[in-house]
């Protein structure tokens, strides 16, 4: 996605996430979703389409 904006993204983190410095945050938009290291927020994000996100989750589900 080369134009997606995430200055104003609302960046969601599990509420199973624990204070180890080991957790992601989520955003999304029409189109796109988008991944950062939750302790470095400023240092880049995977930016997704849709069904290259579907996929992601359903690899880190099954490990």
């Amino acid at each position: 996605m080369n134009s997606t904006n995430l200055a104003d993204a609302f960046w969601r983190k599990s509420s199973r996430s624990t204070n180890n410095g080991t957790c992601v945050e989520v955003a999304g938009g029409v189109g796109w979703a988008a991944i950062r290291d939750s302790k470095n927020p400023e240092g880049g994000a995977l930016i997704l389409r849709p069904a290259q996100y579907r996929s992601f989750i359903h690899s880190v589900k099954r490990g």
